[in-house]
């Protein structure tokens, strides 16, 4: 029995050709397979995206969509907290992207994420460069921290590992693994994320007034 084919949409196109990288790898991703997973003929979907960059656009469109909160809390580490968790979030759900969609190019829902950042720091003191740093600071670590996770983990050679350390070439390893073998706690995200941010701030709103903002406490806040 065939499927009924669906109302096209950018929308319904983007979400079928998400669909398709999750499933068989973004390689798989073309006009063809995407008519054929939505039982539309082919050219049925020009209508709605050109090329195949616009389809990698609008597939990145639809990504950047689940990037943006609803609600933006007021404090602006914990707005950063759950904007990076949420982005980060994306990537583990859609590990492909990380490298597949370096190529497109920035779409509303991307400026809508791009703007929902800089609104969580618009009452800090931050200069405009201070804050478009930040922001490239976190990026970096939520990319880097979601490329590691997609990444097989190396089987270690157990055998070969304990001859080396045995020959006492290695004493800071032999150090720290004397008890065994140590699990690093699931957590680790946060807690970088955490301490990345602190290590940022604290900043005060811009509204305060300048015999606070040249205290010996200011000073120390920014060290």
């Amino acid at each position: 029995m065939s499927r009924a084919k669906v109302q096209l949409s950018r929308e319904t196109i983007a979400t079928a050709a998400l669909a398709i990288a999750d499933t068989e790898g973004f390689q798989a991703v073309s006009m063809r397979r995407v008519a054929q997973e939505l039982n539309v003929g082919t050219m049925s979907l020009y209508y709605y995206v050109r090329t195949k960059d616009d389809l990698i656009s609008v597939m990145d469109d639809a990504l950047m969509s689940e990037a943006v909160l609803s609600k933006l809390p007021r404090n602006w580490k914990q707005a950063i907290t759950e904007i990076a968790t949420r982005t980060h979030s994306i990537f583990s759900r859609h590990p492909w992207a990380l490298i597949s969609m370096r190529s497109a190019p920035p779409g509303l829902n991307a400026m809508r994420h791009m703007e929902q950042c800089l609104e969580a720091l618009a009452e800090t003191s931050m200069t405009s460069k201070e804050k478009l740093t930040l922001l490239a600071i976190v990026d970096d670590f939520v990319f880097g921290h979601a490329l590691r996770e997609a990444a097989s983990e190396k089987a270690v050679d157990m055998e070969f590992a304990a001859e080396q350390i045995a020959k006492g070439h290695f004493p800071r390893i032999a150090e720290v693994f004397s008890g065994g073998r140590i699990e690093i706690g699931k957590d680790r995200f946060q807690e970088g994320l955490r301490l990345l941010l602190e290590e940022y701030g604290p900043r005060r709103p811009r509204t305060a007034s300048k015999s606070i903002r040249n205290s010996p406490r200011r000073r120390e806040d920014r060290k």
